[in-house]
């Protein structure tokens, strides 16, 4: 059975292979499409409404527990192509 995690932008519960991981790398939220940075990591479904989602929501501060300004143009840029 595949391991299943909790989008952060949707809050729905999908396989961990249909979803993105997204870590922390020097203060910039990056995403992670291989899943082994090391560090806290957060899912998200790999679409521009549950990215806008979790933006709205502030969630990405929240889940990577990260203080202050979130920079997550870099996903927003992988999302785009």
């Amino acid at each position: 059975m595949e391991p299943v995690r909790t989008c952060i932008g949707c809050r729905s519960r999908s396989p961990r292979s249909s979803l993105l991981r997204v870590v922390v790398q020097d203060s910039h939220v990056v995403a992670d499409a291989s899943a082994v940075l090391p560090g806290r990591g957060a899912w998200l479904h790999p679409t521009l409404e549950c990215y806008h989602l979790a933006v709205r929501r502030r969630a990405f501060g929240r889940a990577l527990r990260m203080t202050g300004e979130v920079d997550t143009s870099n996903v927003e840029n992988r999302l785009n192509g």
